[in-house]
């Protein structure tokens, strides 16, 4: 993974001893709320319904295992002796003291963190593929590619007052979205050109919240080197010509649709061909360096299926589904790629406590080279992780509630804080996700439900991603109380054979939340009777339409 030199250092430092500064200011009373807001926005600090809320930059999801340990005792110092894992693959702090804040980054600064850019109308933390890297159909590890994006778009001073927040995804891998490119901002797909080189399809004016869209393709096949031109191009145009007087018609996807894709991309050839070459435009020598930080770990030679992985599946059926479920193939043989689920009934989806920080840091120096990566799904991936070690890496990971073997099926819920936290919700969030998790126990039922993906969010913010579960549920104020609606048939591709993006479509009607569980059972028993024996959830959808279900669901009672 990337590490700091000098001037990185140097940098962070800095903006630490900016931020103390200016928060003391404010504690005194010299400086107002209004004149603080978006200094404290541009360090990551929110003011949530019970207290401040400090969100950590995790680039691109990686962290090495001394950064998880001073996670773990941040949290335990400064907030209530948890975190909590977003599907932006960052990290939030939910009770940190305002005057502690300052501390806080310091802290980070020493470990190579920070919180900048995590708010505010600027360019947020670039994300991709949990596996990338490290699994075999990537067309190359796009890690590199998210690092030279972060680099440039930090402290970038054209773009720190975009119109709005602005998000950036890259994939690599032809047929797995893991990273649910098409719903940002800027849609990066690195592909390979007819001559085998490197190249880019760049999408834009994808995103979720209270208007969801889905990215459009403007410009196929975009060389190596022309990647942050050609990005500084479309910034340029959103800058100018999005929206500032309506912060809910503010997006680029706003003004995409507006322009329409066509004219959108012809505006930015045309900046583009002011840009293109200037000192902005990639070297071969700068991508080299920064792949340089990338390189694989000490592999072993190894072989598949050692004795030890062979009979511990023969003889425990707890450890094979964990296998099955939560495990992915390696690009090196005699490795695994390993999911730990956040998920464990009675623990909101994506939190994590200061001890489970520290258990995870010790698995991952003990299996995995020492490397943790958060997942947009909200759980934690190891990597590396040899098939001879697997067996006696999930005794421990069963043993912190990391073992849940339902990694991509119906109780690995993504959920946002909602309302039990966020001042923006309408309604509350992890109560849902327990009640769901709470029904649908029978871990033979959940199986035989198969593949399915289930989204919450507390409100039109969408940072529960509910517009692209295949199961989605949105919670919605009625004159003071807290409904649910819930739609059908969103995708963000991330399983295989289901490339493709959809927003759902709402079912009807909203939900009181204690009609959730029984909602949701209803739904899973319109998919059951009418699946074929190849079906996932989303195929059946897709098969009958929308109607079987709103009957089933909204049918009276007898």
């Amino acid at each position: 993974m990337y590490k700091y030199d000098e001037h990185d250092q140097t940098i962070v430092n800095e903006r630490v001893r900016q931020f103390k500064g200016q928060t003391d200011r404010y504690l005194k009373g010299e400086l107002s709320d209004e004149e603080f807001l978006a200094l404290r926005l541009q360090n990551g600090l929110y003011i949530q319904r019970l207290a401040p809320m400090l969100r950590i930059a995790v680039p691109y999801g990686m962290l090495n295992s001394t950064q998880v340990r001073k996670l773990a005792e941040l949290c335990r110092k400064y907030d209530k002796g948890y975190a909590h894992f977003t599907t932006r693959q960052n990290v939030q702090f939910n009770w940190p003291k305002l005057e502690d804040v300052p501390s806080i980054l310091s802290e980070l600064a020493s470990v190579e963190m920070h919180a900048i850019q995590t708010s505010g109308n600027c360019i947020r933390n670039t994300t991709t593929d949990q596996f990338a890297g490290a699994i075999a159909d990537e067309v190359t590890d796009p890690r590199p590619y998210c690092e030279i994006i972060r680099q440039w778009s930090t402290f970038h001073p054209e773009f720190a007052f975009l119109p709005r927040k602005f998000k950036i995804a890259v994939n690599s891998v032809p047929n797995n979205d893991r990273a649910a490119t098409l719903v940002h901002d800027i849609g990066v797909q690195l592909v390979k050109d007819a001559n085998g080189n490197v190249s880019y399809d760049i999408y834009a004016g994808g995103g979720l919240g209270r208007t969801p869209m889905v990215a459009s393709l403007i410009r196929k096949q975009l060389p190596e080197l022309d990647l942050l031109t050609y990005l500084e191009a479309i910034l340029r145009v959103y800058n100018r010509y999005g929206r500032r007087d309506n912060k809910y018609k503010a997006r680029i996807k706003i003004l995409v649709k507006a322009m329409t894709p066509e004219v959108f991309a012809a505006k930015v050839d045309e900046e583009w061909a002011h840009i293109k070459a200037s000192s902005n435009r990639l070297t071969s020598a700068e991508i080299s360096r920064v792949k340089a930080f990338f390189v694989d770990p000490a592999y072993e030679t190894l072989d598949n299926n050692p004795a030890e992985l062979t009979a511990a599946l023969a003889n425990n059926k707890a450890f094979s589904r964990w296998y099955e479920r939560n495990t992915d193939t390696h690009k090196k043989p005699g490795y695994r790629l390993v999911t730990l689920t956040m998920k464990k009934l009675g623990t909101p989806p994506g939190d994590v406590s200061d001890r489970q920080l520290e258990a995870i840091a010790e698995l991952a120096d003990q299996y995995s080279f020492g490397e943790v990566r958060v997942t947009h799904n909200q759980n934690v991936v190891l990597a590396d992780v040899k098939q001879s070690d697997l067996f006696a890496l999930w005794e421990k990971a069963y043993e912190q509630g990391f073992a849940t073997p339902v990694l991509g099926m119906l109780t690995d819920i993504i959920c946002c804080p909602g309302g039990d936290y966020c001042s923006l919700a309408n309604a509350k969030s992890i109560p849902v996700a327990e009640q769901i998790q709470a029904k649908f126990d029978d871990l033979d039922y959940v199986y035989d439900i198969g593949e399915l993906e289930l989204n919450i969010s507390g409100c039109m913010n969408a940072c529960g991603h509910h517009h692209v579960g295949h199961i989605g549920i949105l919670g919605v104020d009625k004159k003071g109380a807290e409904f649910y609606q819930v739609s059908l048939g969103g995708s963000s591709g991330k399983i295989a054979g289901h490339t493709d993006t959809d927003i759902g479509k709402i079912l009807g009607p909203s939900f009181a939340r204690a009609d959730m569980p029984e909602v949701i059972e209803k739904l899973i028993t319109v998919y059951t009777e009418n699946r074929t024996e190849e079906e996932l959830f989303i195929d059946t959808y897709r098969r009958i339409g929308i109607d079987p279900f709103k009957e089933r669901v909204y049918a009276p009672a007898h």
